[in-house]
């Protein structure tokens, strides 16, 4: 995240710097590349994570985790755009048994990661023009775009457990890695909207709920698919070319 505020705010001097440039483009922009950052809150919803936050010190919020992404939009009318897209968010979150401990009573500890990639394609609405032609060759940009959108995807995700677990059958403790990882279809609605800092540059701001489930891998037997479904929010920096 700071690193895309220090670059945001590079942009916003130079972008100063430059204020004797015209404050136009020449014709309508053929599309725009953005990176963001944010938050990833993962609903949580199945039932691989009540037995984990039943047996060990973890809760769902420990699911929620930093995301990061890159959009690629193609101009198909004034006001619609074709959207490609990728998405990364990983929790990572140490913990130990709630009610075990080793027979010299200390902790028995273990650490759970769930990372998603999730790649897409979306078609986005603007709410207002993005700008207007004031020639047949100048298209002066907006200072606010709001937009909507919707879209799907295939979210491939890993899950694991690694550290020391109790055997139920004979309370003995033994180290071990459990795995799951898999390929699902996604979908996803989001909203947002550009405010322009130079002639190219714009910080956007999203939220976004994305669908998705797959099923689990052999260790985890039993278990009904896993829930990969949250709600992000995200903020960046867009450029217009």
């Amino acid at each position: 995240m700071r690193s895309v505020l220090a670059l945001a705010l590079l942009l916003l001097v130079a972008g100063s710097a430059g204020a004797q440039t015209p404050d136009f483009l020449f014709g309508h922009p053929h599309g725009t590349v953005s990176i963001f950052t944010g938050w990833m809150k993962a609903r949580a919803g199945s039932d691989i994570y009540t037995f984990v936050e039943d047996q060990l010190t973890v809760e769902r919020k420990d699911f929620n985790a930093p995301a990061l992404g890159v959009d690629a939009d193609f101009t198909i009318t004034p006001r619609i755009m074709a959207v490609a897209g990728f998405e990364f968010s990983k929790s990572a979150t140490n913990s130990e048994y709630r009610n075990f401990v080793d027979n010299e009573r200390l902790p028995i500890k273990q650490n759970t990661h769930l990372k998603q990639n999730n790649i897409s394609g979306s078609l986005k609405f603007d709410l207002l023009p993005r700008g207007r032609l004031v020639s047949p060759h100048a298209w002066i940009p907006s200072s606010l775009t709001p937009y909507i959108g919707a879209g799907a995807g295939v979210m491939y995700y890993t899950f694991s457990q690694s550290g020391d677990f109790v055997d139920f059958v004979d309370s003995s403790v033994f180290p071990h890695t459990y795995w799951s990882n898999g390929w699902s279809p996604s979908a996803h609605l989001f909203g947002g909207v550009d405010v322009k800092a130079t002639r190219r540059i714009y910080f956007t701001g999203e939220a976004r709920y994305l669908w998705s489930h797959s099923d689990l891998g052999n260790d985890f037997s039993g278990f009904k698919p896993i829930d990969l479904a949250g709600f992000k929010l995200t903020g960046g920096i867009r450029y217009m070319f």
